[in-house]
């Protein structure tokens, strides 16, 4: 138990407490890499909706443990599909800079919380600028798909201006991550593996967060 606490991924550190052995509906806006069943991993009575605009690493397994996939791209008019004040929490990991209208998509995506439903948002910061290239990406631009640098204060203000109440925000930094990068070294060392950006983004301030909550 505490291991698999200690792995617990950032994105559902915010609510983990909450909703861990409670029922209840996520949207992962962006449901790669085998995200459906490590959310239901950590929260196994969720009903997983997710999006996406390909199979990226889903298996036949990943796309059981869900209740409906939208395979679409993330567009206004494709996201009429979704209803409306339908869900108690919203991850959207690490996609906004994807998107050349993010702050659009994600006004819409306000519309689908529930009243005292949750979001949580994540995308590289303005300092991802200033850092040096890694695999795994570490400057901003190291990830050739992304088109869009956005800033804390035009996310929280496009939350505030549809109605929710900004709960906690910043510059992530993970303590637990923080805490085992040294051990993380020694074995991707040992390993003989190569180091991946990801691993030092809370020592570094790679990416900014917001957690917000529908009025």
């Amino acid at each position: 138990m505490l291991i698999k606490r200690l792995e617990l991924p950032v994105k559902f550190k915010s609510f983990y407490k909450q909703f861990k052995n409670k029922s209840f509906k996520l949207l992962d806006v962006g449901c790669g890499n085998h995200s459906p069943k490590v959310t239901k991993n950590y929260f196994p009575n969720c009903e997983y909706y997710g999006i996406d605009k390909q199979l990226y690493n889903l298996n036949n397994e990943d796309l059981s443990l869900m209740k409906k996939f939208y395979n679409f791209e993330l567009t206004p008019e494709n996201l009429k599909e979704i209803p409306d004040n339908f869900f108690d929490v919203i991850i959207m990991n690490h996609i906004i800079e994807h998107l050349q209208n993010g702050l659009e998509i994600l006004s819409i995506l306000t519309k689908k919380l529930k009243s005292s439903g949750y979001l949580y948002i994540e995308y590289p910061s303005p300092k991802s600028l200033t850092l040096p290239s890694l695999n795994g990406t570490l400057h901003f631009c190291d990830d050739p798909t992304h088109v869009k640098l956005y800033h804390l204060i035009d996310i929280v203000n496009t939350l505030l201006d549809n109605n929710l109440k900004i709960i906690k925000a910043g510059t992530r930094r993970d303590k637990v991550g923080i805490l085992l990068f040294p051990i993380i070294i020694i074995v991707k060392l040992l390993r003989k593996e190569v180091l991946a950006g990801q691993g030092i983004w809370d020592i570094l301030g790679f990416a900014e967060f917001v957690y917000a909550q529908k009025k």
